[in-house]
């Protein structure tokens, strides 16, 4: 014998489906097992909570599930799902967004309505939460570092988990330091090594005659000019790109992290056109000021602790790296004609990190693709590649330039 039973999913309803007594047996049994392994509310048959059949159910409903089962819930989760509940002003809540809080994602229109409802909540803040271990503590103090929404560091805080973790910017800072060390050894100095008549023989650095070499405008960022370019570079690397990493994923702080290293290599092939370039910070400044830059934006959101004065000292150790390559690149080279590298690399990833890297870092936990400001940015920039690209190729024969030959 068989039993027809109608499905919801989604808030729509799938046709009658046959199947036999064992089937249905273990189908139940396989929706129980799930059940007790995710963080959701009980089930109810559907014309109990949506006998219209349209994927809404009342907030006066959805409250009351709550107050009845809220308790077998994650607190954190519990308290935005309240948000969710107090945020709509349609009066209903949609099967969908319930779905997109326990799968730990946001649609835009539900992160409007947690924004709304965020302001009737009454709860304790996170920086109140007691009994914390160590690695929960550092999620917490993170996301006070860069989340300037007491709703999102609470979702932030409660989703967190580690994995993966923020493998890109210490991959790319050990790999700074190993490259460092090596030339440091081959060139027997750790302090100026651009003054060695074998630094820019290196297959990284860019050098203006050497720029068909494509690869070369990136891998510069992987040679510096002394042990006092690294370790700025380094602290300020590590400082700002590792928690913005742990919040925005290695996808987003790459893209900002490459997209300043390439501006900033073209910036110098079309402004500086004889000197080479060595150095992290057109990445380094690209993540520094998108984060100053969010954090001014968001200033009374902010509750990092000594914010004035952290920003002081972040302006202040970009000022010192950048007065630093300035006065290198006209110091009198030790080998002319070459004269030693320049310092545009650092405007174009400042550059970066004020368009494109502002609007990578306000939108948490929102797809990009959805924003038409993130669209606007992104094709300034590959309008500005793509004009650099023909400016590389034809400008340096139109214009005449003399670049200094091949180390």
């Amino acid at each position: 014998m068989e039993e027809s039973s109608p499905r919801m999913t989604g808030g729509t309803r799938e046709a009658p489906v046959n199947i036999s007594p064992a089937v249905a047996a273990n189908a139940e049994g396989e929706e129980i097992e799930v059940l007790e392994s995710t963080d959701v509310l009980p089930v109810a048959p559907e014309e109990v909570y949506d006998p219209e059949n349209s994927g809404f159910i009342s907030t006066e409903r959805f409250r009351d599930l709550l107050a009845t089962h809220g308790s077998e819930l994650d607190p954190h989760k519990l308290e935005v799902l309240l948000a969710l509940a107090d945020g709509n002003a349609d009066g209903k809540i949609c099967y969908q967004d319930f779905v997109n809080l326990m799968s730990n994602k946001r649609s835009n229109s539900f992160r409007r309505a947690i924004l709304q409802g965020s302001r009737q909540l009454k709860g304790c803040s996170l920086r109140d939460e007691v009994g914390l271990g160590l690695p929960q503590r550092l999620v917490r103090h993170v996301a006070y570092e860069t989340l300037p929404r007491e709703v999102d560091r609470k979702w932030y805080f409660d989703s967190y988990t580690y994995c993966p973790p923020p493998w890109l910017i210490l991959a790319i800072t050990i790999a700074e330091v190993a490259v460092f060390m090596y030339y440091g050894i081959q060139l027997d100095r750790l302090v100026l090594q651009v003054s060695s008549p074998n630094f820019l023989k290196s297959p990284l650095p860019y050098h203006p005659q050497l720029r068909v070499q494509a690869w070369r405008y990136l891998s510069y960022v992987f040679m510096h000019t002394g042990i006092e370019h690294l370790s700025l570079n380094m602290a300020m690397q590590l400082l700002v790109g590792v928690p913005l990493e742990m919040v925005h994923g290695a996808l987003r702080i790459g893209l900002v992290y490459v997209c300043g290293v390439l501006a900033g290599s073209l910036a110098v092939s079309v402004t500086d056109m004889t000197a080479p370039v060595v150095g992290s910070s057109g990445g380094v400044y690209a993540l520094v000021s998108a984060h100053l830059a969010n954090v001014v934006m968001n200033w009374s959101g902010m509750k990092c602790q000594f914010k004035l004065f952290r920003m002081a000292m972040a302006l202040v150790c970009m000022s010192v790296e950048f007065g630093r390559a300035v006065w290198l690149r006209f110091y009198p080279p030790a080998f002319p004609p070459c004269p030693n590298p320049s310092f545009v690399a650092h405007l174009g990833g400042v550059a970066v990190g004020l368009t494109l890297g502002v609007v990578v870092l306000q939108n948490y936990e929102q797809r990009l693709q959805e924003q038409s400001l993130f669209w606007i940015f992104f094709c300034v920039y590959t309008l500005f590649v793509l004009c650099a690209v023909f400016w590389n190729i034809f400008a340096y024969s139109l214009l005449d330039v003399r670049v200094p030959p091949a180390p």
